[in-house]
């Protein structure tokens, strides 16, 4: 927060700041009813837009705009600051921070403007704004391309001054060591000097350490010193609406070694639901570890490190909040936040994770994060509180749809290594499940999700929709709601599965659901295979999608004794009318 001493020493051009007396609080908020457009561009929205385009500066209210500026006081907003900052947002997008200061009782309005992201330009009724002497004007065409072919600079391979090699924690190091040799491979890699390992990694570019060696590897004090914003911040609540936080842990050592602690420290807190299907019992965390980590390395990852907040994790009893400085990366929206590779905003700092096996691929993270997510039968990873200056990311622990964990891991079972569902076609499934409409649903998922029989048709052309299969609703309540599964006699299932394995020599888990698809669940079918198979009346090669099945040589072998004496028994019974009819019939 900055101090009126400091106020009135500031020159508006150069420091960024554009003074207002405002002696009656009559600064208007958004143009109100003027008519003409710079008239109305006079406001406060205007000046905050034309403050963020210039990547970012102070709006004052309450002292003269002649230098050295004299404290007048005013009344602008007063008692209302809190309502004029959620309002700033709401209409601009743009996250300011608003403040009274106090001068022999005479108060100034104070909003901090803070800076555009790159390549980022706001507008003011539809007007890109910037400010020219004392007016607001339109911006040049010079200027907007300038912008708008803006690329954001990686902070991490900048170079770090007066960094040096002892600066780094050893234990920090022996541990990049090790991760990098385990993922490349070579054993070799961990009797690598420090130097050659820096160097190796582009870590230490000649003779002097980058940033990113300083985020992975510095000692604590040193990275308090020289980037204190790096740490991540740890807060407990009891209540998902307690505004003060129980318990508050500093995470500031290097990355290497945080981001184990950090997860310990998560999971002394987590729980986790008992899923039951049959007599299978297994447990889904609170939260997934995983899902976890990812999120955590994709804000140290991708945060804007020139912005001076630390990365916030908030930890409730079934929910958990990280938040990290600088919004999504250039061309990542919302909308496209799984379907757009993204380029890290720290280039450097994502290749050597992905080089020491921290995160598999540039890019991915956001990818697991909601397919373990929603693989759990929990809400989708919630980013809809994030903007232009932070990520902002909920997860749930609440698993809301029990049958739908069970449904994804009995598909994913029945499918070879290469088929498995991929994060969007989860998330199709999750879509459909929850009746999203048919025009928002990706036409190709779609269709490769009816193929496979994941999904069905309803409804006529003009009202067509798609439902999950019945696989899903046996693992529900409501089976009987959307299907009328029928329960075949046990000798019936086996006759056919016989007669098809006669024809065929063997056949596939997928073969037998075929065969009773309107009749039959696949969990069903299962059921009875797998009943077969222990009985040794069918005889299962290999595991998982790849088993085959036919019949069991026992189970042939007593067929034969069977048929046997079942033809033992019918010539018998043949022998013995062919001798009746030849025995003379006495006369009555």
């Amino acid at each position: 927060m900055i101090t009126i001493e400091k106020l009135k020493k500031l020159k508006e051009s150069e420091d960024k700041v554009e003074f207002k007396k405002g002696l009656g609080g009559n600064i208007s908020y958004n143009g109100g009813a003027k008519i003409n457009s710079s008239d109305r561009r006079r406001c406060i929205l205007g000046y905050v837009t034309a403050l963020c385009n210039e990547e970012g500066g102070l709006f004052v209210v309450g002292m003269t705009d002649n230098y050295p500026h004299d404290v007048v006081g005013t009344n602008q907003s007063l008692g209302v600051i809190g309502e004029l900052e959620a309002n700033i947002y709401r209409d601009t997008g743009i996250r300011t921070v608003i403040y009274e200061l106090f001068e022999d009782k005479k108060r100034v309005l104070v909003i901090e403007v803070p800076s555009r992201p790159a390549g980022k330009i706001f507008k003011f009724e539809d007007v890109p704004l910037m400010r020219v002497g004392e007016r607001l004007e339109p911006m040049d065409d010079a200027v907007f391309l300038k912008i708008i072919n803006e690329q954001e600079p990686d902070f991490s391979q900048q170079i770090c001054e007066d960094l040096n090699v002892f600066d780094l924690d050893e234990k920090a190091i022996t541990f990049l060591k090790e991760k990098y040799a385990s993922k490349q491979n070579n054993p070799n890699f961990k009797t690598l000097s420090n130097e050659q390992l820096l160097s190796d990694l582009e870590l230490l570019k000649n003779g002097k350490l980058t940033n990113a060696a300083l985020i992975l590897l510095a000692k604590k004090e040193v990275l308090n010193d020289k980037l204190p914003q790096a740490a991540v911040m740890l807060e407990y609540r009891n209540a998902e609406n307690q505004i003060q936080f129980d318990n508050r842990i500093v995470f500031s050592e290097p990355f290497f070694i945080l981001i184990d602690e950090l997860w310990s420290t998560i999971n002394l807190r987590n729980g986790s639901f008992p899923i039951q299907d049959g007599a299978y019992i297994f447990n889904i965390p609170f939260f997934n570890e995983e899902v976890i980590r990812e999120s955590i390395n994709n804000a140290i990852t991708h945060r804007d490190y020139r912005k001076s907040s630390e990365i916030v994790v908030k930890q409730f009893p079934q929910r958990l909040d990280i938040i990290n400085a600088g919004g999504f990366p250039i061309g990542v929206n919302l909308e496209n936040l799984l379907k757009t590779p993204s380029t890290p905003r720290n280039r450097l700092l994502a290749d050597v994770l992905q080089k020491t096996g921290i995160v598999e691929r540039s890019g991915q993270g956001v990818d697991k994060i909601f397919y373990n997510t929603l693989i759990e039968g929990k809400a989708e990873p919630d980013y809809s509180k994030s903007d232009y200056f932070q990520v902002n990311l909920k997860l749930s622990a609440v698993i809301e749809d029990r049958a739908f964990a069970l449904f994804i891991v009995a598909v994913q079972e029945g499918l070879p290594e290469t088929e498995k569902l991929s994060v969007l076609e989860v998330i199709t499934l999750n879509m459909i499940k929850k009746n999203v409409a048919k025009r928002n649903l990706d036409t190709e998922i779609v269709s490769k999700l009816l193929e496979n029989k994941f999904i069905e048709k309803r409804g006529q052309t003009n009202a067509l929709y798609y439902i999950l299969s019945k696989d899903y609703y046996e693992f529900t309540d409501e089976k009987a709601k959307y299907y009328n599964l029928q329960e075949l006699d046990e000798s019936e299932v086996l006759t056919k599965i016989i007669q098809f394995i006669y024809k065929e020599g063997r056949a596939k888990m997928k073969d037998f659901v075929g065969l009773f698809e309107d009749k039959l669940s696949r969990k069903q079918v299962r059921f009875r295979v797998e009943k077969f198979v222990s009985n040794k009346i069918l005889e299962q090669q290999g595991e998982g999608s790849t088993s085959t099945y036919e019949i069991a040589n026992e189970y042939l072998n007593q067929m034969e004794v069977i048929s046997e004496a079942i033809t033992k028994t019918l010539n018998d019974l043949d022998n013995k009318n062919e001798m009746a009819k030849k025995r003379p019939r006495k006369d009555k």
